[in-house]
């Protein structure tokens, strides 16, 4: 995986919602890793630094999160890069949160910023899916992942999440998944409140 997309929506505004928690991850993994000053490039903020013995490049779209797609396209076709070497990390509204799940290819299961850059790119690239629950009511969705999250969530499960995230990162780009999701449960296990959650 040579190209890391974090998703979310940009502006001090939204960066605390639970829809940017893909940036947040982003931050963390450009912060344990050392990559340099994030710049503009391709509809986008980008770095280049090596993890796990590669160059890699992290990029934060920039273009609001249904147009996610734009600045992914941009920079795989600059660097060409194919969509199976691309890693996705997004919000994910159907696992409870501070749990993950990786998977490549599948569909967007509503989520704009997959459904924009599967519009671009095709479904063939991999998704780190990063829990953040659900408001119980389908009217509720767009107001709750635009909230941002609780001071204790975002100094408790979503911290120690995203730096679990970072910390085993190198398993995830070395083909094993499945090592991955394990490191990341013991070093980040859910909040017990959220244990009767999906």
């Amino acid at each position: 995986m040579r190209l890391i997309v974090g998703l979310g929506n940009p502006g001090a505004r939204h960066a605390g919602n639970r829809h940017n928690i893909g940036f947040m991850a982003i931050a963390a993994i450009a912060s344990r890793y050392g990559f340099p000053p994030f710049r503009g490039r391709f509809k986008g903020e980008l770095s280049e630094a090596a993890i796990a013995g590669a160059r890699r490049l992290l990029l934060r779209p920039q273009t609001f999160m249904n147009a996610s797609g734009e600045a992914v396209l941009a920079a795989m076709s600059f660097y060409r890069i194919a969509p199976a070497d691309i890693l996705v990390i997004h919000d994910e509204l159907d696992l409870r949160p501070g749990k993950l799940r990786v998977k490549k290819g599948g569909g967007s299961a509503g989520h704009n910023g997959l459904r924009s850059i599967d519009a671009m790119i095709g479904p063939d690239y991999w998704r780190l899916r990063l829990g953040i629950g659900h408001p119980g009511v389908k009217q509720l969705v767009l107001p709750y992942v635009l909230q941002n999250f609780t001071a204790d969530e975002a100094g408790g499960w979503v911290a120690k999440l995203v730096e679990a995230v970072a910390e085993s990162l190198p398993l995830l780009l070395a083909g094993a998944p499945d090592a991955f999701m394990s490191e990341v449960a013991r070093l980040s296990p859910p909040p017990p409140e959220t244990a009767d959650m999906p």
